[in-house]
């Protein structure tokens, strides 16, 4: 057999023939469309794509998840022995800020008050807190000085819902402790107290720890949805002491829901963005116009979003990198959790596998910050992100051959770099390739030769489109055998 191999000049390459129509170059048929200006306050969010997620609190050291006083139906007073023993020797917020840091994390969110109703802060409202009991230690205020020394970007979770208030509705509620408890059978509530109480409280985490980059709510349920919390009041009241400040869309849903934040006609209480639980939306989520709508994925490590004694069902580094790149392809954010055991200990593994997802975004970041989802079709080796004309390809699938760039023109190439090797590629023109008409790309120099993937996780390609007014585009490898 006969290889010979020919570059062919810009020269040749640009020069259309008498008869040839120059197509149209723009990045039109390759970006998907922008998000409503009226989420320009999420721009920081949308920009970072990854944060971290600490659920932490007295039900640490029960090592039954958050929910286990709901779980197994237990009294205030059968939860008061564990309260009173709370008090965590190894809790390490600037050990955590710096392990957030390290993954590629740029903003965390840290449970200021769970359902459980206990603040892991100073509240004057409450004797029920980490301050006024053992610890004597405002967490949320070591939470918040030790993310901001790092650079990160930091937000609170407060639970709308409060099992430990008197006023809080107890027997037949779907959640509390006490819901099947006939002795709480006709006890009446005044449930616009409780109200008053947990306004007061969200007023005070607004006004006593400085500038708030994110508050997640959670969440609504049943009849307790909107204007049942008086969400209007709340969100104004809110937007007064942080008017940058961004919002989940709990207050009015669930994890289950979108609410109102899709439709043409958003509530005051619609949110920010949307807050899937423990899954990747099939196709991201938009409004009912067709736009983008800002959403993050919460996602636990595990299985649990506390700790959990028994849950070692960790997801892998490998799991969590592709995940990720699922999401931003998607247009959406990931808020990975980790969960602290009762005295503050993370687990070796929490650690090994954000190290190793750190690594992998410290070489390919490029392909994540800033990035979002692309008009081209999920390919069958792996996924698109796109930021502006820069396009990348996440392979995950070691090609047999060249790597067919379905969906992609040749003319609105520009350059194609191996990230990892940080070396130039070039769209090859073979005889392998001569009866399909998207390009290909070889990742070696010869195109009929198999070559190992730079990175068996995710091999990101990075590929520059022309600018609409350039029109340049790149040499071609014509190989003949």
């Amino acid at each position: 057999m006969r290889e010979e191999r020919v570059l062919l000049t810009d020269a040749v390459l640009n020069s259309p023939s008498p008869s040839a129509k120059t197509p149209p170059r723009t990045l039109a048929r390759y970006e998907s469309q922008p998000v409503a200006s009226r989420f320009d306050r999420s721009a920081w969010f949308r920009d970072a794509r990854f944060g971290m997620f600490i659920h932490w609190g007295v039900y640490s050291l029960l090592g039954e998840g958050e929910w286990v006083r709901s779980h197994q139906e237990i009294s205030l007073e059968e939860y008061e022995p564990w309260v009173e023993r709370f008090d965590p020797q190894h809790i390490d917020f600037d050990d955590m800020a710096l392990l957030a840091k390290k993954a590629g994390m740029k903003y965390a969110v840290f449970t200021a008050k769970h359902h459980d109703g206990y603040c892991m802060y100073d509240s004057a409202y409450s004797d029920y807190s980490s301050v006024k009991r053992t610890p004597g230690r405002d967490f949320v205020a070591e939470f918040l000085t030790a993310f901001r020394k790092q650079g990160i970007k930091v937000g609170l979770y407060f639970t709308l819902i409060d099992w430990s208030h008197p006023d809080y509705p107890a027997f037949g509620d779907a959640f509390h402790p006490m819901r099947n408890n006939p002795s709480f059978k006709g006890i009446e509530h005044d449930f616009d107290r409780y109200l008053d109480f947990m306004h007061a409280q969200v007023r005070e985490v607004c006004s006593n720890y400085g500038d708030l980059d994110i508050l997640w709510f959670d969440f609504g349920y049943g009849d307790m949805r909107g204007e049942a919390w008086r969400g209007t009041d709340l969100i104004s009241m809110v937007r007064s002491l942080q008017p940058n400040v961004i919002i989940d869309n709990r207050i009015e849903e669930s994890a289950s829901g979108f609410g109102s934040i899709v439709t043409d006609n958003p509530t005051a209480y619609s949110g920010d963005f949307v807050s899937p639980e423990q899954l990747i939306p099939p196709q991201g989520i938009l409004c009912e116009d067709g736009t983008p709508v800002p959403w993050e994925a919460c996602i636990t490590l595990n299985n649990h979003w506390a700790w959990h004694h028994s849950d070692v069902d960790y997801k892998s580094s490998t799991t969590v990198i592709r995940k990720l790149v699922e999401i931003v392809s998607k247009g959406g954010n990931l808020l990975l959790n980790i969960g602290p055991d009762g005295d503050g200990r993370i687990t070796r593994q929490t650690r090994t596998i954000l190290q190793e997802v750190g690594a992998w975004l410290d070489v390919n970041e490029v392909s994540i910050r800033g990035a979002s989802s692309s008009q081209l079709s999920k390919p069958e080796w792996g996924r698109w992100t796109q930021r502006g004309n820069m396009l990348y390809a996440h392979v995950l699938e070691q090609p047999i051959g060249p790597l067919p760039l379905s969906g992609l023109k040749a003319d609105d190439i520009s350059s194609i770099r191996l990230v990892r090797e940080d070396r130039a590629l070039e769209l090859t023109k073979s005889w392998l390739i001569e009866a399909f008409d998207e390009p290909f790309v070889s990742l070696g120099a010869d195109p009929a030769f198999t070559y190992p993937l730079a990175d068996p996780v995710d091999t990101v390609i990075e590929i520059k489109l022309n600018d609409p007014e350039s029109g340049s585009t790149i040499n071609q490898t014509n190989i003949e055998a």
